[in-house]
This record gives C-alpha cells, sequence and structure tokens, in this order.
C-alpha cells in the first residue's frame, strides 16, 4: 500500500505543448508514440508492407525517432522515456495497450 501512496504522490502528467494548446490532445498522443490513426493506416496498407516497424519509422513518432536515433549512436536511450510517459498520460489505455501489442 506504501508503494501505491509514494506512486500517486510522484505521478505526473503531461506538462503544456504549446504545439497542441486545443482541448482535444489525439494529436499530441499521435506525436509521442504513434496513435490510433497511424495503426488503422498501418493495418490498411498490411497487403504492401511486409513488417509493421516500416510504416511506423517512416512516420517518426517522437519516442521512436529518439529511441531509434540514440541506440543507433551506441547511447543510453533512457531521456526517451520521457516521450513514454507522456503518450502514456495523455492516450486512452485501450490504444496504448493495443500499440504495445502491434509494435512488439
Amino acid at each position: 500500500m506504501a508503494e501505491m501512496e509514494e506512486k500517486i504522490k510522484n505521478y505526473r502528467t503531461a506538462p503544456f505543448d504549446a504545439r497542441f494548446p486545443n482541448t482535444n490532445q489525439t494529436r499530441n498522443c499521435f506525436q509521442n508514440y504513434l496513435g490510433f490513426f497511424l495503426v488503422f493506416w498501418c493495418w490498411h496498407v498490411a497487403l504492401i508492407i511486409v513488417d509493421y516497424s516500416e510504416c511506423f519509422v517512416s512516420l517518426s513518432p517522437d519516442f521512436h525517432r529518439c529511441n531509434k536515433a540514440l541506440t543507433e549512436k551506441g547511447q543510453d536511450a533512457s531521456p526517451c522515456q520521457w516521450y513514454q510517459r507522456v503518450y502514456k498520460s495523455l492516450c486512452p489505455m485501450s490504444w496504448v495497450s493495443m500499440l504495445g501489442q502491434t509494435s512488439a
């Protein structure tokens, strides 16, 4: 129980992002990860794309762009976890779980 109280005490939601000033944060979610519409688009072109990762990389969302860039340079990719925390904070949990299964 103390662990849960500690997590609640330290919980932080996504900070304001001037690129997305409106109430609807769907595009913010999309930018920080893959968004529902990107996955929907990828499923529709799956006949010509062998690997979903080709589809994801072509649109370069922040989390995956950061992770790929730092990993290729042999650097620690832990700073990219900030984007992951943002999309997990903004995106509906059903999208997060679906996207996690799709991109795995």
